[in-house]
């Protein structure tokens, strides 16, 4: 039971990955078609996110009384009834429409499997289902690019993914005794007798530090990721279309991080992956900022991404050790929507930062998130310095 449900649960990783990343591989073609600025896109990214994270804050309610696998099911069906709503979508003011249950589908969801494998599985593999995430955030991309060059639209793009996502749905539907089959043996129902506001969530001893860690590990992540190739243009003056090459290999070393974390983290520990990452982005960064050539650029933009790879994954799964297991839902939620603030505000203030500062601020900017990131997770590692 527990060896199927965790298929089930990487799938589910893969297919949360697939619509993440479409918008942006897709917009090229649908601005024009719809008849909008360019820029329109941050609207709709706006959106989402907003949703996702009013999703993520009311998380705790929902999995409290509907469970971890009725929430699953409901957020990716809602996912997939707003992926189909895209491809349906003939003006942009349908797509914000759609927007919203597209947002609102992600935050749920995120909480409700960070905190059910953190609670029932070994650290290794909250590590390789985030890196399953990764392999869906490349495939949706791919997939909409397939659609585009056989002679489709991107509504193909959106459909086909939205099939993937009515099949996800099926195969939640059939495993939902599962998931309540896998609670119940661990009595874990039993120590919900007292739910948690917000405001009593902010109270517990930790919860503030770590909030500020995970905002900073994302605005981290996502600011690193948008705006490397623009820093390799204009401030290494290498050719466009090498810095795109080379600023994949961020992504590409987050994921291969990832996947190689999950075989040391048991022998390490967490909190030990958490500092070895931080400490491997910081140097990376350091890298960077050094005027050493092109090469070490890109080495430094590499060890970046895997100093990211282990952080989120292991501070994930720390959360049940961290605040106890009848409080490591409420926190996950609010924990995932400080990580969603950081990655929707901080990269857009880079953008401004970077026309008063110059894209030559970039590695401090980041520099900036890994130091306060540390100090944070550090003051709550003292708070806790009982546990492991």
């Amino acid at each position: 039971m527990t060896a199927l449900l965790l298929v089930i649960i990487y799938i589910a990783f893969i297919s949360l990955g697939l619509p993440d990343s479409i918008l942006g591989s897709a917009w090229p073609s649908m601005y024009g078609a719809l008849d909008v600025p360019v820029s329109y896109a941050g609207i709709i990214t706006m959106i989402i996110s907003c949703g996702t994270i009013v999703s993520s804050l009311v998380s705790y309610r929902l999995i409290r009384g509907l469970g971890t696998g009725m929430v699953t099911l409901m957020s990716v069906a809602m996912t997939a009834v707003a992926l189909f709503g895209f491809s349906f979508s003939k003006s942009f003011w349908l797509l914000c429409l759609w927007s919203i249950p597209y947002g609102l589908g992600a935050g749920s969801v995120d909480a409700a499997l960070n905190n059910f494998v953190a609670l029932h599985y070994k650290a290794k593999h909250m590590s390789w289902l985030h890196c399953f995430w990764g392999i869906g955030a490349t495939l949706g991309p791919y997939i909409m690019g397939l659609c585009l060059t056989r002679g489709l639209n991107w509504y193909s793009g959106y459909q086909t993914i939205g099939i993937v996502q009515t099949v996800l749905v099926v195969g939640l539907i059939f495993s939902l005794p599962l998931w309540k089959r896998m609670q119940e043996d661990r009595n874990i129902g039993a120590k919900r007798n007292k739910a948690y506001g917000l405001k009593e969530v902010i109270r517990l001893p930790g919860a503030k530090p770590i909030l500020v860690g995970f905002f900073c590990y994302c605005s981290l992540e996502a600011t690193a990721g948008l705006w490397a190739s623009s820093y390799l243009v204009f401030q290494k003056g290498i050719r466009a279309q090498t810095a795109a090459k080379w600023a994949a290999l961020f992504y590409l070393g987050i994921t291969i991080g990832r996947f190689l974390a999950g075989f040391i983290t048991a022998k390490v520990g967490a909190k030990n992956m958490v500092r070895g990452g931080q400490a491997l982005a910081g140097l990376g960064l350091i890298i960077i900022m050094l005027p050493f050539g092109d090469q070490l650029s890109l080495l430094g933009l590499v060890l970046v991404g895997l100093g990211c790879a282990p952080i989120f994954p292991s501070l994930l799964h720390q959360t049940p050790v961290n605040f106890g297991e009848d409080k490591s839902q409420a926190i996950m939620g609010m924990q995932m929507a400080a990580a969603y603030l950081g990655t929707t505000i901080m990269p857009l203030l880079f953008g401004f930062v970077s026309e008063k500062a110059g894209i030559g601020f970039y590695p401090l900017y980041l520099m900036f998130f890994v130091v306060l990131m540390w100090i944070m997770v550090e003051k709550l590692n003292r708070l806790r310095s009982g546990t492991s």
